[in-house]
């Protein structure tokens, strides 16, 4: 049971990361509001790639 839920938890926190990667310019443009866009979307897909490799690491390895 612990395993199921640590999997699915790893699995939503993947799909949050390649949504900011793949998003990261229009989430800038709707969320935050300063000068430089490019800045805020690399720094979203960032977030988004350290999101998405540890999900997918707590799902490869099912930490629990």
């Amino acid at each position: 049971m612990g395993q199921m839920i640590f999997t699915i938890i790893g699995a939503i926190l993947a799909c949050i990361g390649v949504i900011c990667i793949y998003d990261a310019r229009t989430i800038t443009k709707k969320m935050f509001s300063f000068g430089d866009q490019n800045e805020g979307a690399m720094g979203l897909k960032i977030f988004g790639f350290l999101f998405a490799v540890a999900g997918a690491l707590v799902v490869f390895f099912n930490i629990g």
